[in-house]
């Protein structure tokens, strides 16, 4: 009977989508699931939709306990076989409006800011502590444990993990899976189920800028049809005089035209993940490429307003169900334990899967799933230009990382200083203020930097 804990399980959707999916899996049915997170509350709302979909979907062959606090973490990861990481730490108040409003104050505006940015570069800051705290226990308890971990910034957070601790950590994210369906459905494209079966593709890249290197129909090459319609349809965005008339898009669309390849995650992400489109000089860029900023404080508003109304729908939902989703989580640990191999997009650290990358870059790369765990698979060098704009972000990347594992500030002045939207917005003495308004904003959220 394998067993499952789910570190930060108060995300109620997304733990019943990678839990009810483990109970969709025949391997997986007689599961102990082990709830783990620090909000009572949350913790107990979740409990009760996954002992619903338990009965409904699996006629309560999984165990299900929870484990409130720190106090008892040790005890949701003794002897586990997976863990699910699913954390936000800070949450919306404080932290996503500290990640936001003090870079106002700079000038720098935001669309997203978990992934890169000033705002990613601070998650992965006072996220990575509590992740070494998991970890230490992990190696306590659970050695032998694979960590599924599914929270932001991705690459920041699995190469910490990979670099400064033993515990066996995969990075997976959901913008692989849909990236063709993505590409198809915002050019108005045959994008139905039996369609998407027949078309072959090749993604890799970074996480969130991960490149759909091949994209093929019967053996013919897709791309040169798509990319006609796709400038034709661009072109007309931008023109169009309402935001009701532009597609939500468009970045991703023209980062294909001029990089070739379409990238794995969406506009409003990779607006800020370079430094061509959010610019102070030029404001009329945001209504011309219906750029969202602040976007993602306003899901978060949204999600704590609406959340009570969808909670109560699921509760008083008697036939709560579950159907097999997209997530890779279940289809891992199903490989895992059964020896049934299985493929997935993964971020594992590179180690020359992508030859003209670093070798402790975290890369996303197919990866074969079996009983030996979870391997990826030899990608060669990605087109120069691919791998360029990659780097822009990988640098960043590993001195966040560095900054977390040796405490020291330079490392995160450095970080910033590296990062294509900061730099191209603030002077390097501007940048240092933030990041030390920054640093103090976060208080005990952050170690003592040197």
């Amino acid at each position: 009977m394998p067993k499952i804990t789910f570190m930060g399980a108060g995300s109620t959707v997304f733990a019943r989508n990678v839990l009810g999916d483990c109970m969709c899996r025949e391997a997986l049915k007689d599961s102990h699931i082990a709830l783990y997170d620090i909000n009572k509350e949350r913790l107990e709302e979740s409990e009760y939709i996954l002992n619903v979909i338990n009965k409904n979907v699996n006629n309560g062959r999984a165990k299900i306990t929870t484990h409130l606090g720190v106090s008892n973490r040790k005890a949701a990861l003794k002897n586990t076989d997976f863990i699910v990481n699913a954390i936000q730490v800070g949450g919306y108040d404080p932290s996503t409006i500290i990640d936001f409003e003090i870079p106002k104050k700079y000038g720098l505006r935001q669309t997203i800011a978990d992934t890169l940015g000033i705002g990613g570069i601070f998650r992965a800051l006072r996220t990575i502590p509590v992740m070494f705290d998991f970890a230490r226990d992990i190696e306590a308890v659970a050695p032998n444990a694979w960590l599924l971990n599914y929270t932001n910034p991705m690459a920041m957070l699995t190469g910490a993990m990979l670099k400064g601790t033993n515990v066996k950590t995969v990075g997976l994210c959901h913008s692989v899976q849909v990236c063709v369906e993505s590409l198809l459905g915002s050019l108005e494209l045959d994008h139905s189920p039996e369609r998407l079966a027949k078309i072959q593709s090749k993604i890799a890249g970074i996480n969130h800028m991960a490149w759909l290197l091949e994209l093929t129909e019967d053996g013919k090459d897709l791309y040169p049809e798509i990319k006609k319609i796709s400038d034709k349809k661009v072109k007309a965005w931008r023109k169009a005089a309402k935001k009701e008339e532009k597609s939500g898009n468009m970045i991703r669309l023209e980062m294909m035209k001029r990089f070739g390849y379409y990238v794995t995650e969406s506009s409003e992400h990779n607006a800020e993940y370079a430094p061509f489109w959010i610019k102070n000089n030029y404001p009329e860029l945001i209504d011309e490429w219906n750029i969202p900023l602040d976007e993602y404080p306003r899901r978060c508003i949204n999600q704590i307003e609406g959340w009570k109304k969808q909670y109560d729908e699921l509760r008083n939902d008697p036939k709560l169900s579950h159907k097999l989703s997209h997530e890779y989580g279940s289809g891992i640990m199903e490989a895992i334990v059964t020896d049934k191999p299985y493929r997935i997009g993964g971020n594992v650290l590179n180690n020359g899967f992508i030859t003209n990358l670093p070798a402790d870059a975290v890369v996303e790369v197919p990866c074969l799933v079996d009983r030996n765990g979870i391997q990826g698979t030899y990608v060669g060098a990605l087109p120069t230009q691919c791998a360029a704009m990659n780097m822009t972000n990988i640098n960043p990347q590993l001195l966040t990382i560095e900054a977390a594992l040796t405490l020291k500030k330079e490392r995160i002045y450095q970080a910033a200083m590296l990062d294509p939207h900061t730099a191209a917005e603030l002077s390097i003495d501007d940048i240092v203020k933030l990041c030390d308004d920054l640093i103090k904003a976060h208080g005990n959220m952050l170690p003592k930097y040197k």
